[in-house]
C-alpha cells in the first residue's frame, strides 16, 4: 500500500506513509554465532545444503547459511523457530529506541541494524557481516521488500537471496514456507514449541470461523490513517485478510481500489463512505494511532469509534504460528463482542 500510492508505499508507511534475534542471546559481543537463546541453538544437518524460493530460484550451498541477514519480520519468524540471523533491515526501532512491532520478540540492542527505515540499507555494514544469504519477502514476484532498488545491483553482488511471497496468498501457506524455510536451517518443527504454536493457531482459527458465524453481519473495515487520507484495504491480496475472510469474516470491500488492487484512499471529509461495525487499524509505525486519529473529527464520529470498536490490525504480520495465532484470537474476540452499529 504506499509510494505513489502502491503497496510498496503504504505498507512502507510503517516507514514512509505521508508514506535478529538476530543473536538474542549471543556470547559474541561483535554480532557473531555463537552462544545460546534459551537452551540450544538449532543445528542445521551437515554437508550441502539448498532451498528453492518462491521465485523458483534454488540457491545451494556447501552447508547451511549462519550468516543470515533478513528482513527485520523475516527475521522475528525465524527467531520464533530458533534460528538465529547476523543482521537485519527495516522497521526495527522506534524513534525512543524500543522495538518496532515488526521485531517481534528480537533483542533490537544486539541486532546489527543495516536500515530502520524504507530506502536505508548501509552497504558497508552489510559487507562487513560476510552475509552468506539476504532473506526478505514479497508483496509482489520479484520485488524483495526493503531492498532499495537504486543500490540492489551492489547489495545482490554481496550475497545470494532468498525471497518468500507474504502476499497474493493465504496466511497458512505463507506460514508454512517460512517453516520450511526455518526447517531447512536448522528449527526442529517437532519441537514441543512449535507443535504447541501450530496446534494454537489452528484452534484460533476454529474460534475465529465460529466468532464470525455466531455473530453474523458484522461488517469489518480495515484502514490506515495518515494525515491527509484515511486508506481502506480490500481483502483478496494480503494473506492475513484472505484467510480471514476464508474463514467467515465479512469485509468492507472499497470500490475503488488503486491500480495494483490493495486500498482506496478516502480524504478524511470522506472517511464515513463506508458503513462498518469494527475497525481494524494498521498499527504500523509511521502510520496515525487512535489518540492522533481523535484529532480527525470525522474520525470520532465513525459508528465504530463511538462503539469502541477499534482493533489493532498487525498489517505486516510476522509468520509464525506463535504471532500469528494471537492475531486470530484478537479479531475473533472482537467480531464476537462486537454490536451492529452500522
Amino acid at each position: 500500500m504506499p509510494e505513489n500510492l502502491t503497496r510498496r508505499g503504504l505498507l512502507a508507511a510503517g516507514g514512509a506513509l505521508g508514506l535478529t534475534t538476530l543473536l538474542a542471546a549471543c556470547g559474541d559481543e561483535e554480532g557473531g554465532m555463537g552462544g545460546t537463546d534459551k537452551g540450544a541453538a538449532n543445528s542445521p544437518a551437515a554437508g550441502p545444503w539448498s532451498f528453492t524460493d518462491d521465485r523458483g530460484e534454488k540457491l545451494e550451498l556447501k552447508a547451511a547459511p549462519t550468516g543470515i541477514v533478513a528482513f527485520v519480520g523475516t527475521a522475528a519468524a525465524l527467531h520464533d523457530y530458533g534460528v538465529r540471523v547476523k543482521g537485519v533491515f527495516g522497521p526495527t526501532k522506534t524513534k525512543d529506541g524500543k522495538a518496532d512491532v515488526q521485531a517481534g520478540d528480537l533483542d533490537v540492542d544486539k541486532v546489527e541494524i543495516l536500515g530502520n527505515v524504507w530506502g536505508e540499507f548501509n552497504i558497508e555494514k552489510y559487507a562487513a557481516l560476510a552475509p552468506e544469504v539476504l532473506i526478505t519477502g514479497m508483496y509482489d514476484k520479484g520485488a524483495l521488500w526493503y531492498v532499495p532498488d537504486e543500490s540492489k545491483g551492489k547489495i545482490f553482488k554481496l550475497a545470494p537471496t532468498i525471497a518468500l511471497m507474504v502476499a497474493r496468498s493465504s496466511m497458512p501457506a505463507v506460514l508454512q514456507r517460512h517453516a520450511e524455510l526455518a526447517e531447512s536451517l536448522g528449527a526442529d518443527l517437532k519441537a514441543a514449541k512449535a507443535v504447541e504454536a501450530k496446534a494454537r493457531f489452528e484452534k484460533a482459527a476454529g474460534e475465529l470461523r465460529s466468532a464470525a458465524k455466531s455473530n453474523p453481519g458484522i461488517k469489518v473495515l480495515v484502514a490506515s490513517g495518515s494525515a491527509d487520507l484515511l486508506y481502506v484495504s480490500t481483502p483478496e491480496p494480503s494473506a492475513d485478510l484472505r484467510y480471514f475472510k476464508e474463514l467467515g469474516v465479512e469485509f468492507v470491500i472499497p470500490d475503488k481500489v488503486d491500480d495494483a488492487g490493495w486500498f482506496e484512499g478516502l480524504s478524511w471529509e470522506n472517511a464515513d463512505k463506508y458503513p462498518a461495525d469494527v475497525i481494524l487499524l494498521d498499527n504500523r509505525t509511521g502510520t496515525l494511532q487512535p489518540a492522533q486519529l481523535g484529532e480527525k473529527p470525522t474520525w470520532e464520529k465513525l459508528p465504530a469509534v463511538k462503539a469502541g470498536q477499534v482493533v489493532a490490525r498487525v498489517t505486516e504480520p510476522i509468520f509464525s504460528y506463535a504471532k500469528c495465532a494471537p492475531i486470530l484470537e484478537d479479531l475473533a474476540k472482537a467480531i464476537r463482542d462486537a454490536k451492529k452499529v452500522s
